[in-house]
């Protein structure tokens, strides 16, 4: 003979839905809902202000055959991410290995360097667009004074995006605390055993350091992935995608041809591509990460 549910527990199973039907709801209207909404507005030529049509894939057709913009503000978001991941991963955990040492005054320098990650990214942008200034910034400045030939920075067609990347470091202070909090996991018999066997500082960086750290390297990758690809304020605020549209972004160029050009069509197209290059990258590292990340329990993921 079967029991049904008892009173008690379906008050308990009705308040439970009751109480997460909200953030469902939510879910459902504000990002569920639109990212239908943008796959099907991608298929219509769709202009602010006028009737639509359908067209099937036609805007991805002309966004791969006859967008020439197309290639070249996703050759700038490739450069661009090609040059910061790296170097933002690297120079955060430098950062963090140097916060994790025992040193007085450790509470100052940590604030220091995560001060930049808490200050508007508009503030920060206008910091930077002083001190790329040609004639008055602080960098060529520093290089005038040091005798050394100076550089249009982010007004000089070369020189723009690897301007971008060098200014990407100055917000590396996520990253820093997160490589932080995984140094501090870091099991101190691993060291130990370490020292037992006559190792010195460099063997217990090589051997114990760095393959502890590759889950959160991993991690820290991965956002890195996908926020790099969808970089949009040093376009818009300080660039406007030029010169001769060296740093048209594509997140810049999309909101270009949305707003600007008020193509939500082909702008929404755009989008779908976006999503779909940033999906197939971040498969492709954890694809590969049980290659190279190791886990304490039990080894390679």
């Amino acid at each position: 003979m079967k029991s049904g549910p008892t009173g008690l527990s379906r008050l308990e199973r009705n308040w439970g839905i009751l109480f997460a039907l909200p953030p469902i709801l939510g879910l459902c209207i504000f990002t569920v809902g639109p990212v239908i909404a943008s796959f099907f507005i991608s298929m219509t030529d769709w202009t602010i202000g006028s009737s639509w049509t359908f067209t099937g894939m036609d805007n991805y057709k002309t966004i791969f055959t006859e967008d020439p913009l197309f290639a070249k503000s996703l050759f700038a978001t490739v450069y661009y991410s090609i040059g910061s991941i790296p170097l933002g991963l690297l120079l955060a955990f430098l950062v963090a290995f140097l916060l994790n040492q025992k040193v007085r005054g450790l509470s100052v320098f940590r604030t220091i360097y995560y001060l930049p990650a808490i200050v508007p990214s508009l503030a920060n942008t206008m910091l930077w667009i002083w001190i790329f200034n040609p004639d008055f910034g602080l960098l060529n400045a520093v290089l005038k004074a040091a005798g050394l030939p100076t550089s249009q920075w982010i007004y000089g067609e070369s020189t723009a995006i690897p301007s971008l990347i060098l200014m990407s470091t100055w917000g590396i202070g996520n990253s820093v605390i997160i490589f932080l909090a995984g140094l501090q996991g870091v099991p101190s018999h691993l060291y130990e055993a370490v020292e037992v066997d006559g190792g010195g500082a460099w063997r217990k960086f090589i051997h114990i350091t760095v393959p502890s750290m590759t889950p959160t390297i991993f991690f820290n990758l991965v956002l890195s992935l996908i926020g790099t690809f969808q970089i949009f304020n040093e376009a818009y605020i300080m660039t406007q995608g030029g010169p001769n549209n060296a740093t048209l972004f594509y997140v810049f160029y999309l909101y270009r041809k949305a707003f600007t050009e008020s193509k939500i069509g082909y702008a929404s197209a755009l989008a779908w591509i976006l999503f779909l290059i940033i999906m197939v990258l971040t498969l492709v590292v954890f694809k590969t990460s049980s290659k190279w990340v190791y886990y304490e329990e039990g080894g390679k993921s």
